[in-house]
């Protein structure tokens, strides 16, 4: 036998057999319509095959395979040398092909009479090849793990692998198609392609794809499918699994505040996990055929059996001015700088826009803490007016003064005759420092930046937050240090986007990501006539300060404050707050250097997309 099936007993009883249909008790009784020919070669029901002793000598004694469990008829067709046939299989989970690619095979582990022969033979012929793909898949199609599994040189793995397929899938039925010649591992492997197609039950599309079977011969010259586990799926290896799992799913389904997706957007990535549903809607789980383990990390999805199904929820945030953020703050972090920037409309309170970089990972704009430097000057003016100093008092700013630590300015020299919106324009930090060291006690900071911009206040925006600290001081150099905004306060881009909308609606609106979040309002009022002092400064600053360069050419009702953290031997943080009519944005660079350059010039990018003048 070289390589063809003893078929002598199935050709003389071919007729005969077509002509019996099974009685239960291993006779057949007259059934009509299965041709017994396709375009493959000669043909026979499996059934019969399975029935015959003889049928399977060349495996079946090693293999131990239970001859004559097949009773189903399968009727096989083939149009222009393609072959289909159907299988209702069940069960879901996933496979791992480990055990069954590693076993020792034919020198480590009994595999049966099917495996290679050690000594040297011909490969099979072409015709051979497609006389033992039909066969292979037909077996594989309808079920007959056995048969199929003895039609390989390594019937044991196959067997424990077609089964686990078949089991953890759960495809309801399985179409395998000839697809013609195939490019074959081995240079003198005949090899032939096949397809694979699946049905689901409650899934109207099919799982379609494309796979290999190459050829050897087996010790008794038969031609038999090489085993590897590329013949389930051609991303298959050891050590990896497939199966029907959950799909990771958010709990709801976020929009924009016009209906519009959000998914597309990085910095939103671990944003809209946290949105939960509206009270009382339910999330549907998605499954998924999926490939993981092995060193590939995430899942990787092959079939959507069910789509996730969550109840829509419309967010504060705009899809366009989100992306314009998301550009920005890419641009300004492109040398590796975390950054991040936040934009707020400060007639609601709404979060219009989150941007983050990295983009994906830590929502630094929301949850992080950093100093916010001379942007904290802000708070530090109302504070000052509110204890009697007006925008005309002359506060000079000097080189240096001492707390008793040392402080200087940035732009180096003595200005004496600098007014208290001079020092806020020239972001004058040793100003600052001797006035609030004069006029503030301890704690006041902390309680005006509380009661009147809402820091320090428990948020619930709709997704975890970190609220603002500032920490009374123990001495005067940490007091100095606060009123420039160095030393122990914490806040985030979230929380100073706040401070510039307090600053420009006159009025402390808790920032929300949904409509429906929980409020919190401040236990006092900025005074109306603070606001428009710090309005006017701000405005100062924006067109002949500090921030004039990245605000030129903004018109309308603008605002802002520059600022720069000192961050030891690294290169300085930049920060800026600024406005633009009913928008209002707070950017931080790590490592950007000046306030007026990195953050400055991302958050203007925002204000001249969405600013109204």
């Amino acid at each position: 036998m070289s390589g063809e099936r003893k078929n002598d007993r199935y050709d003389e009883d071919d007729q005969h057999d077509a002509d019996r249909r099974h009685d239960g008790q291993g006779g057949f009784l007259p059934q009509d319509g299965l041709p017994g020919h396709d375009g493959y070669g000669a043909h026979q029901e499996y059934d019969e095959l399975a029935d015959d002793d003889s049928a399977y000598d060349a495996y079946d004694e090693d293999d131990e395979a239970p001859r004559g469990s097949t009773t189903r008829r399968v009727a096989m067709l083939a149009v222009g040398g393609v072959f289909t046939a159907l299988l209702a299989v069940g069960g879901y989970g996933a496979y791992n092909v480990l055990n069954a690619v590693t076993d020792n095979g034919p020198s480590g582990g009994h595999q049966g009479s099917g495996t290679v022969a050690k000594a040297p033979q011909d490969p099979p012929t072409a015709e051979q090849a497609d006389s033992a793909a039909k066969e292979f898949l037909a077996a594989w199609s309808r079920g007959d793990i056995t048969a199929a599994a003895g039609l390989t040189d390594r019937p044991e793995s196959a067997r424990a692998a077609l089964t686990t397929f078949h089991e953890q899938v759960g495809a309801r039925s399985l179409a395998l198609t000839g697809t013609g010649r195939a490019q074959s591992d081995g240079p003198s492997e005949p090899a032939l392609g096949f397809r694979v197609k699946a049905e689901f039950e409650g899934t109207p599309d099919a799982w379609e794809y494309d796979s290999v079977l190459s050829f050897v011969r087996s010790q008794d010259g038969r031609a038999v499918v090489r085993w590897k586990p590329s013949v389930i799926h051609p991303q298959l290896t050891p050590g990896r699994t497939i199966g029907v799992k959950a799909m990771p799913n958010p709990v709801s389904k976020p929009t924009d505040r016009k209906g519009r997706p959000l998914d597309a957007f990085p910095s939103l990535r671990a944003v809209l996990p946290q949105i939960a549903p509206p009270d009382g809607a339910d999330a549907v789980t998605g499954r998924a055929v999926v490939l993981s383990g092995g060193s590939g990390g995430e899942p990787e999805q092959l079939f959507v059996l069910t789509p996730p199904s969550a109840p829509q929820v419309k967010l504060t945030l705009d899809a366009d001015l989100q992306q314009v953020a998301e550009d920005a703050v890419k641009q300004q972090s492109a040398n590796g700088n975390p950054a991040s920037l936040v934009a707020i409309q400060p007639s609601t309170g709404n979060i219009l826009a989150i941007a983050n970089a990295p983009q994906g990972g830590f929502n630094r704009a929301v949850a992080g803490g950093q100093p916010p430097g001379s942007t904290m000057k802000v708070i530090t003016s109302a504070a000052l007016l509110e204890a009697g100093v007006s925008p005309d008092t002359v506060v000079p700013c000097k080189d240096t003064t001492y707390s008793p630590r040392a402080w200087h300015n940035d732009e180096r020299g003595d200005f004496p005759s600098y007014t208290l919106t001079d020092d806020f324009t020239h972001s004058c930090n040793t100003g600052f420092i001797d006035k609030g060291l004069e006029k503030l006690q301890p704690g006041t900071l902390g309680r005006v930046a509380r009661e009147q911009f809402g820091l320090g206040l428990e948020w619930h925006i709709g997704i975890p937050s970190r609220d603002g600290t500032i920490p009374a001081p123990g001495n005067k150099d940490e007091a100095a240090a606060q009123y420039i905004g160095q030393g122990q306060i914490q806040v985030n881009s979230l929380l100073m986007a706040s401070v510039a909308a307090t600053v420009q609606n006159g009025t402390f609106r808790q920032p929300v990501l949904r409509e429906d979040a929980k409020r919190v309002t401040a236990p006092g009022k900025l005074p109306a006539d603070v606001a428009r002092d710090l309005r006017a400064m701000m405005a100062k600053t924006a067109t002949q300060g500090t921030a004039r360069t990245p605000m030129a050419g903004l018109s309308g009702q603008i605002g802002a404050k520059t600022g720069t953290v000192e961050a030891g031997s690294q290169a300085n943080n930049s920060w800026f707050i600024a406005y633009r009519g009913d928008l209002a944005v707070a950017a931080e660079v790590e490592g950007g250097g000046h306030g007026f350059s990195a953050a400055g010039v991302a958050a203007a990018q925002v204000l001249k997309a969405g600013g109204k003048g």
